[in-house]
Parts: structure tokens; C-alpha cells; sequence
């Protein structure tokens, strides 16, 4: 069994290495895009199906509350929350569209739109970020693998390339989500590194 654990942080490990390695300038444009955002008045939104829903509602939280320092609250909407608007939308309409009708309804231009695939093929997710550029929503996604559709979709690609293990893709995301949400911070209040 230790054997199998230490494997299994190696694994993720190296995904995050090779995610910075082919990634960091990418990385960095998507932090100037939410900074500029956020300095014109605009939001994010944030989106994706289990565990990466969960990581759009953690991320959220974070520009919201605070990440490292006592700030102002940042304008962060996660799509997945809203159980009511999700039902209603997947029983009356289609599974397909509960991010787009939420986006339709929230977003508007100068925002922008974070999806998060591991695959980067959800429908639901694919039709979210469509209408977010129709909309005039700067978007990013978060994917692992190939790509998939997303990463060629979207504006900024971030992709964990180097596993199709959703679950080493997701502890890529999250440390990709906490380094936005830090430098986010540092740049628009001046903090310094802990």
C-alpha cells in the first residue's frame, strides 16, 4: 500500500511540474485577464459538473471571502450552487443548458467565464462557454488530457496534459485556482508573499 500511495503523489507531482513547465506564461495571461476584470467593474463565473463543480464553488469562495489576505470581496459567482435554478433549468429545458441560461442571465461583457472539464468534452460546459463569447465573457478553461473540445474553445486554455487521471487533473486545478486567486490579490492589493 505504500508503494501505491507514494505513486499515486508522484503522479500528481509530475502533472503539476509539466502543467507549469508548458503552462506558466498561460497562466499568467489568465491572472491579467481576471485582474483587468475585476479592476473595470466586471465578474466571475464559474462552472463545471462534480468535482470540478465543487472546485468552481471552492474557488468562488475564495475571491469572494479572501484567499490569504483581509480584502475587499471579489465579485465570483459559481454556477453550481443554486439547486433550484439547476433542477428547474435541467427538468424544464436540458441538462445541457444550466450554465447557459445562469450566464445568459448574469453575465454580461467585461466578465469572464471559468470552465472547468477534466475531459474538456461536457456538453453542458461546451454550450456555456459558446454563449459566454457570444455574450462578449473573456473565458478560460481548466482541462486535463488533451483538451478536449474546451481547450480549443476558449480564450485561455489551461490545460493538466500530462494525465487523463481525473483525479490527479483536479488536484492540478485547484493548485492552478489558488495561485489566480493569490496573485489576484497580490496585484490588486499589494500584499506580499507569506
Amino acid at each position: 500500500m505504500k508503494d501505491q500511495i507514494t505513486q499515486i503523489f508522484r503522479e500528481s507531482i509530475e502533472a503539476k511540474r509539466d502543467f507549469l513547465e508548458k503552462n506558466c506564461s498561460g497562466l499568467v495571461a489568465a491572472v491579467q485577464v481576471i485582474i483587468e476584470a475585476f479592476r473595470t467593474g466586471g465578474k466571475v463565473l464559474l462552472f463545471g459538473n462534480g468535482g470540478s463543480a465543487a472546485d468552481a464553488q471552492h474557488l468562488a469562495a475564495e475571491f469572494v471571502n479572501r484567499y490569504k489576505l483581509d480584502r475587499p470581496a471579489l465579485p465570483a459567482i459559481a454556477l453550481t450552487t443554486d439547486s433550484s435554478t439547476i433542477t428547474s433549468i435541467a427538468n424544464d429545458v436540458n441538462f445541457d443548458e444550466v450554465f447557459v441560461k445562469q450566464i445568459r442571465a448574469l453575465g454580461k461583457t467585461g466578465d469572464i467565464a471559468i470552465a472547468i472539464s477534466t475531459s474538456g468534452n461536457s456538453v453542458n460546459v461546451l454550450r456555456a462557454v459558446e454563449c459566454s463569447r457570444q455574450m462578449g465573457l473573456r473565458t478560460i478553461g481548466l482541462t486535463g488530457g488533451d483538451g478536449g473540445e474546451l481547450g480549443s474553445l476558449v480564450d485561455h486554455s489551461l490545460c493538466v496534459s500530462a494525465t487523463n487521471n481525473t483525479g490527479r487533473i483536479q488536484e492540478a486545478h485547484i493548485l492552478i485556482g489558488h495561485a489566480m486567486c493569490e496573485m489576484v490579490e497580490e496585484t490588486l492589493y499589494g500584499c506580499a508573499r507569506e
